[in-house]
């Protein structure tokens, strides 16, 4: 009898479902499904940096997601399920009531966005960051000292402080947040409830401060210190965590009968989508496994001998077991890869686009096709016009940081820059710059590792872009002075998933034995031109110097 592993990966615009058979780890089909309310930009304000998803779009597109795959997969497949795992994007927390109910899921806040999902783009808890972080650094303790140093406005407690001040009404329905990766698997096993909610490893140890030399989390004084408002909410959360092998629970009866499977149906605890993707791609210490979508996120893993008592500073943190169980996981990544280049092409569009949206002379038919044409042209041109310019031919620099800094270092107040232009600069010069400047970043924090003695001899990249574009997946091998090893599935993140799914399921003893059999294959390799190579070192530098100009203050300095 056949033996399933359903993988779910949540992203940021869609949930994707993956069924994989866990004897012969073959792919046997996949569906997405977009998020509705997310798509029309509801509850969005980008001008402010608010990003809020509705978890009516987290319900509805998984039992869509699930029914959509039964079409596709073979006849009977939904009964041979034995597992079932969950990723989702992160630190993207929700404010749940006492009973553990979703508060946007009650008609009184049903379109209210603090109520909802605070999604890990959303930088509106900037001076909530910098207040933990300034207090973390007075404390006898520094509690993020396995967190990078510097905790971030896309973290569990600057989001969930953030709310607590700007919405009385949500502050006081609130009885505890919790991440969506979490939520997920209890929604599933019927364990929302605040006295039934299990968490797993990987969210509570790299965006809650959860860690076990002090007991779960900081102590309560140090979130009152910070504010009141903070009050009890640590000992609220369970100071017990779960790596992603376990089981957090069974499939009850309702979404069993929703997403056609069978009750009972193991459900393994939850984790970060790049920390899945990184287990599909068989990570191991030494190779970083690079997730490069509309960010990046940056996995690796470290033997306990290797990681000593280092604390690796400017990192988003490095906890034990939450990528794979055995090994301490590392965690970096850019707050824009793809998303700079899609800032870009709407840049460069407006003018058509707006023309077109406004011209008498087509109807609405040929307008929507026509502007769709264009949009999704635009990168593949400006990438095959950018690939035919010499390396430095532009004299463009530009910076990564259009919706801030990740890491190295978090600062969500820092801004892009783009120096060096002139009369003469086309869109491709720019964009190639762009793209460069994606690169650079990404060699940032390669050189932070290796500077704080993680070793980093190859990547491993997983993501739409790093299968769409030569032209950025070669600039990168030659900023980066290293090979990089494409993986072949396309739903790398959902079969990471699918691996610890298998594992709860009972098919494999554990995840190393499942990634044998289930982990992806490479489709492509980049080496770097030594020549390129060579010739992006002292481009390199010129961006090194732009940041540092930036970082303090650029033009008009630090307040």
């Amino acid at each position: 009898m056949t033996s399933y592993a359903l993988g779910l990966d949540y992203g940021s615009d869609s949930v994707r479902a993956l069924l994989v058979d866990a004897l012969s780890g073959k792919e046997v089909a996949s569906h997405v499904v977009y998020y509705p309310r997310w798509k029309k930009g509801l509850f969005c304000v980008p001008a402010k940096d608010q990003f809020r998803q509705h978890p009516l779009d987290y319900l509805e597109s998984l039992e869509q997601v699930v029914q959509g795959l039964w079409d596709k997969a073979p006849a009977g497949a939904a009964a041979q399920v034995v597992g079932i795992g969950f990723d989702t994007t992160g630190s993207t927390p929700v404010a749940v009531d006492s009973e553990g109910v979703a508060l946007a899921l009650k008609p009184e806040f049903a379109d209210n966005p603090n109520a909802m999902f605070v999604l890990w783009k959303d930088h509106t808890a900037v001076k909530e960051a910098q207040e933990i972080t300034a207090a973390a650094n007075k404390a006898a303790e520094n509690y993020l000292k396995y967190e990078g140093g510097i905790y971030s406005s896309e973290w569990f407690w600057a989001k969930t402080l953030h709310v607590l001040r700007e919405d009385a009404a949500v502050a006081k329905a609130a009885y505890l947040w919790v991440e969506h990766c979490d939520w997920m698997s209890a929604v599933l096993t019927g364990t929302t409830h605040p006295s039934k909610l299990r968490m797993g490893r990987c969210a509570t140890g790299h965006k809650l401060m959860w860690h076990e030399s002090w007991g779960g989390y900081p102590p309560n004084d140090f979130f009152v210190g910070i504010d009141p408002l903070l009050d009890g909410l640590r000992d609220k959360l369970p100071a017990e965590t779960f790596t992603s092998d376990q089981t957090c629970g069974q499939l009850i009866g309702e979404w069993a009968e929703r997403l056609g499977l069978p009750v009972g149906t193991p459900v393994s605890f939850s984790a970060f989508d790049c920390h899945m993707g990184a287990v599909a791609a068989n990570v191991k210490p030494g190779v970083l496994t690079k997730i490069m979508g509309t960010s990046t996120c940056d996995i690796t893993v470290a033997t306990y001998e290797e990681i000593g008592d280092k604390c690796i500073a400017g990192i988003c943190g490095q906890v034990d077991g939450s990528v794979t169980p055995g090994y301490v996981g590392l965690e970096a990544g850019q707050s824009a890869f793809g998303d700079l280049y899609a800032w870009f092409r709407n840049l460069v569009n407006w003018p058509v686009q707006n023309l077109l949206a406004n011209s008498a002379l087509l109807d609405d038919a040929t307008k929507q096709k026509l502007a769709e044409e264009i949009e999704n042209n635009t990168i593949v041109a400006l990438s095959k016009a950018a690939s035919e310019l010499a390396i430095g031919e532009s004299g463009i620099t530009a910076l990564d940081w259009v919706n801030g800094r990740r890491t190295p270092d978090a600062d969500q107040t820092v801004a892009m820059a783009i120096a060096g232009l002139k009369m003469g600069s086309s869109a491709p010069h720019i964009f190639r710059a762009l793209v460069e400047a994606t690169a650079y970043g990404a060699r940032a924090i390669i050189e932070r590792f290796k500077q704080e003695g993680v070793a980093i001899n190859s990547v491993v990249a997983i993501g739409g872009i790093s299968k769409k574009s030569d032209f950025v997946m070669q600039t990168c091998a030659d900023v980066w002075n290293c090979p990089i090893e494409v993986l072949e599935s396309e739903q790398s993140c959902a079969l990471g998933a699918a691996i610890f799914a298998a594992v709860v399921g009972g098919v494999y003893p554990s995840v190393e034995a499942a990634q044998k059999v289930m982990a992806s294959s490479v489709c492509k390799t980049y080496q770097p031109n030594a020549q390129a190579a060579a010739a992006y070192e002292a481009l390199y530098q010129q961006y090194l110097t732009l940041a540092a100009f930036e970082n303090n203050g650029g033009v008009g300095g630090k307040a």
